[in-house]
């Protein structure tokens, strides 16, 4: 039987490719007199408040808004929404203390990179660097498929079609532009999201009236705000360690940390971003949650449209697409923008070519090839979750040993050598498998029946809390 879609493919293409002109117009038009390596990697260093805090709230968004919040509370209630909340918020606060110190250590410089690169030898410094492109290639993977899939449940328009659309746009603009382009189009994404999620909040509460509250879940499903749920604390946990560590690799918000005009504005937009992004962040995760509570049967990611789209209505259809496609672009070219900028600072120091190689050109030959890598996989629209929470798992092996660091002057390379290498040990002998059932140690080396219930349904949990926390044995108990 058919699927009836809420608008037609013609009407959901035009509107595709007219927004996506509109961004890549205005990108390429702002940044035609802002041209110049200093703008493209750092914008000048010369942004301020309003344009700083709309860019890091845009682009700490995305598309995964849309689905991610929804999905988990259905399973880690009101615990899964206040992790996924503050994970995504948090690295905005901790950058105030990292961003001061780096910015005052470093001045000149335009990525955490080549701050690791100075601490530590060549050889950790490509690590970290391979971590950190791996995992924001697998969030451009996720953004690109996620806006395909969205505008496809919306209207039946192919995913090859929305993707292509979408990253040829978002590469017009900011490949040309790079930093000062991608900040000024987050400002106007920034407030047409704004807009659009108020819309939404508006009908949602029209549509669901005294279905839209606390009362009602507790009525229907009580156990998803409990205190004695424990799914809720380990899921609140499992997303704030993961959101939060892998958020502060994001090559996108230490671009924005040089990029600002002085500490003081970077502090007040780090500041305005973090309370703006909870409450967004919040909203999605308990409209999942009243969209399960009303009807179970509703595939959990796509709660937050149930409640929206309820009854059909083909404006509201046009405005999630528009919604959909400020908060994927905003991000994917903070993330190309992101990527190019460490081959650029790096490039020289990583890979061993010619002396004369123009690097920001070669970035660019390095976006284009995993953007078409992104293309295919978003066409075929697999499902990179898991490929995500390896990215995380790696995040969560790093952080601690890194960011220590800046505090720490004893520890050197062969110490985070080791730490890390230890961390990610311990992270993968308990990382689940793809059905969450069993892990290397659960599992296989050892029988499941040797374990608790608890380990047994917390092995995503307690395989990010063994990776992050791991590497503070190396600290504590031995100086290489």
């Amino acid at each position: 039987m058919d699927k009836t879609f809420f608008i037609s493919q013609s009407t959901s293409l035009t509107l595709i490719i007219f927004i996506s002109f509109i961004f890549a117009i205005l990108g390429l038009f702002h940044s035609k007199k802002y041209q110049g390596l200093n703008n493209y990697l750092t914008a000048n260093r010369n942004i301020g408040l309003f344009s700083l805090t709309t860019s890091l709230t845009a682009s700490a968004l995305g598309a995964w808004i849309l689905f991610g919040p929804a999905s988990a509370s259905t399973w880690g209630g009101i615990g899964s929404i206040i992790g996924y909340s503050l994970g995504t918020a948090f690295p905005m606060f901790f950058l105030i203390y990292l961003g001061k110190k780096i910015r005052k250590e470093f001045p000149k410089g335009s990525s955490l990179i080549e701050f690791m690169r100075k601490k530590f030898g060549k050889s950790l410094f490509k690590l970290i660097l391979l971590m950190t492109i791996f995992y924001m290639f697998i969030f451009l993977c996720a953004e690109v498929t996620a806006v395909a899939v969205l505008i496809n449940y919306i209207s039946g328009t192919e995913l090859w079609i929305t993707a292509l659309i979408v990253l040829i746009s978002t590469l017009t603009y900011t490949l040309y532009g790079g930093l000062k382009a991608s900040i000024f189009t987050d400002n106007i994404q920034m407030i047409v999201i704004g807009i659009l999620l108020l819309i939404s909040i508006f009908y949602v509460n029209s549509f669901t009236g005294t279905q839209f509250s606390f009362d009602f879940i507790k009525e229907k499903n009580p156990h998803l705000l409990s205190s004695s749920y424990i799914p809720s604390y380990t899921a609140g946990l499992t997303f704030f360690i993961a959101v939060a560590a892998t958020n502060l690799f994001h090559q996108g918000n230490w671009q924005r940390v040089y990029a600002a005009k002085n500490f003081e504005t970077l502090k007040k937009s780090l500041i305005i971003s973090f309370f703006l992004i909870i409450p967004i962040v919040f909203y999605m995760g308990f409209a999942g949650m009243v969209a399960f509570s009303i009807d179970s049967t509703i595939r959990p990611d796509l709660g937050f449209f149930s409640l929206l789209l309820k009854e059909q209505n083909t404006l509201l259809s046009l405005l999630i697409i528009i919604l959909g496609l400020a908060l994927t672009i905003s991000t994917i070219d903070t993330l190309i923008n992101a990527i190019s900028s460490l081959i650029v600072v790096d490039g020289k120091a990583t890979f061993n070519l010619n002396n004369k190689t123009d690097y920001l050109r070669f970035s660019k030959y390095i976006i284009l090839f995993l953007c078409l890598i992104s293309f295919i996989v978003a066409s075929k629209g697999f499902d990179i979750l898991y490929l995500f929470l390896i990215a995380d798992l790696f995040c969560c092996a790093f952080v601690l040993t890194v960011f220590y660091s800046f505090y720490n002057r004893n520890i050197n390379e062969k110490t985070a050598y080791i730490s890390i290498i230890i961390g990610l040990i311990g992270g993968f002998m308990i990382f689940p498998t793809p059905d969450f059932s069993k892990s290397l140690l659960v599992g296989f080396l050892m029988p499941r029946d040797l374990f608790g219930p608890f380990v047994l349904q917390s092995l995503l949990f307690l395989s990010f809390v063994i990776a992050t926390f791991l590497p503070l044995v190396v600290f504590k108990t031995k100086k290489f």
